[in-house]
């Protein structure tokens, strides 16, 4: 048998799946999508193929390559493609092709459970509970359905297959899911290797974090940076550090590539991603990074400077705060988010009120970081600014914060301000 199938985790888990099926019979090759319709042309171009069990799982070819499948089903040669993107739906005009993206229990499928239910239908592979368990796991990982549930080993599975040569990690799990099939785990080694890891890979989001740039890209509020490693990890930690933006955007200029990652369900990257020849999943897609994205994404950008992260230290200047919280921007403009009530809060911006009313402190929020590109104004600036306006020193405001400005405002707001907004 023949199987095309991706270079990823779910990638790798149809091929662990196919060698334990056909044994020895099992040709894999893992392609990219700029190579696979080069190498299944080239294969079923070959008459000597012509009966050879052939799929093509968790990648989609092109139209031109689509039309030679159809033609290799109607002369009666064996081809199966099996996949779960969304933007393959066409393909299930086709007989030769099957593309799920959910059960019908609601989950959401993936390349590894789609070809395994496959082959466990056709009597090909006899289920496992270890085999069970470590499909499972490369789906949950592939849907991000691990992050809901808080499933580590998921995503240490993941982390294992990016530290590792990939041929060694496909032949240490086809042994250990031959030699145990009664449960599937990682060894205490790999275990402390992937402990090591989970460091590497905070340390990586917190500098890409400081490195973002945040623009709109047509009708979405983005955050663009450039990386190569920990994409997945890094594109969903990145976003919930920043939940005003619509999604991330990360730029491998090495292999010439573009993610799209976004956390929310009302925004399909997918779509955004085939306006520029890419695909993939509704919260995570690609495309490749060409002229014109490198012009949009790349250079339109280059003049922007990255944006500042909120501190994480504050001990006055904080959130929610009930006597209100004071953000900045590279332009110096000031935004000051003030609660009215239990329910209502108001932004005051340059010390102008602004028509807009919020609901929540999390919307007020959300304005001012998508309009004025600010953030949570350090505890240091703030003070520093308050003692301009003030007869005392930082270290008395911080120790007597909230009763000095409570003296401030009194039942008015008005004289606050004024020190919040000097006049110019």
């Amino acid at each position: 048998m023949k199987l095309f199938t991706d270079i990823d985790l779910d990638g790798l888990g149809c091929g662990i799946v196919a060698k334990l099926a056909f044994g020895e019979d099992a040709n894999v090759s893992y392609c990219s999508y700029r190579n696979l319709n080069q190498r299944v042309e080239h294969f079923i171009d070959n008459p000597d193929h012509n009966n050879t069990e052939t799929y093509i799982t968790d990648l989609a070819v092109n139209e031109h390559v689509e039309k030679k499948l159809e033609k290799r089903f109607s002369n009666g040669h064996p081809i199966q493609m099996i996949d779960h993107h969304v933007t393959a739906m066409h393909f299930n005009e086709y007989k030769w092709a099957m593309v799920d993206p959910e059960y019908k229990t609601g989950k959401k499928t993936c390349a590894t459970s789609l070809f395994y239910d496959f082959l466990v239908e056709h009597q090909k592979i006899q289920k496992t509970p270890a085999l069970d368990e470590f499909v499972d796991l490369v789906r949950q990982y592939d849907t991000w359905e691990w992050d809901e549930n808080n499933n580590v080993a998921a995503k240490r599975l993941n982390d294992l297959f990016y530290m590792m040569d990939r041929e060694h990690f496909e032949e240490d799990l086809l042994k250990r899911l031959k030699d145990h099939p009664n449960s599937f785990t990682l060894t205490d080694t790999e275990n402390l290797l992937l402990d090591v890891e989970d460091k590497k890979i905070h340390r990586y989001i917190h500098s890409k974090n400081r490195q973002l740039v945040q623009t709109f890209v047509e009708e979405y509020c983005v955050g663009i940076v450039h990386a190569e490693q920990y994409l997945s990890e890094l594109g969903n930690a990145l976003h919930k550090l920043n939940p005003h933006l619509d999604m991330i955007i990360l730029i491998n200029a090495g292999n010439k590539k573009v993610g799209f990652r976004t956390i929310y369900d009302h925004i399909d990257v997918s779509e955004f991603a085939s306006r520029f020849g890419g695909g993939g999943h509704p919260k995570a897609s690609g495309c490749d990074l060409s002229q014109e994205t490198f012009e949009k994404f790349v250079v339109n950008v280059f003049p922007i400077s990255p944006h500042k992260p909120d501190p994480e230290r504050n001990e006055i200047n904080v959130k929610c705060a009930h006597y209100g919280t004071c953000y900045e921007n590279r332009k110096g403009d000031i935004s000051f988010i003030r609660p009215l009530n239990e329910h209502d809060f108001e932004v005051i911006h340059n010390g102008k009120r602004i028509d807009e009313s919020f609901d929540a402190y999390e919307s007020a929020e959300y304005f001012i970081k998508r309009n004025y590109n600010s953030w949570l104004r350090f505890d240091n600036d703030y003070l520093r600014h308050l003692t301009t306006a003030l007869p005392v020193t930082t270290e008395e405001i911080r120790a007597n914060y909230e009763m000095i400005i409570s003296t401030c405002g009194g039942s008015s707001i008005q004289p606050f301000l004024i020190i919040i907004f000097p006049p110019s």
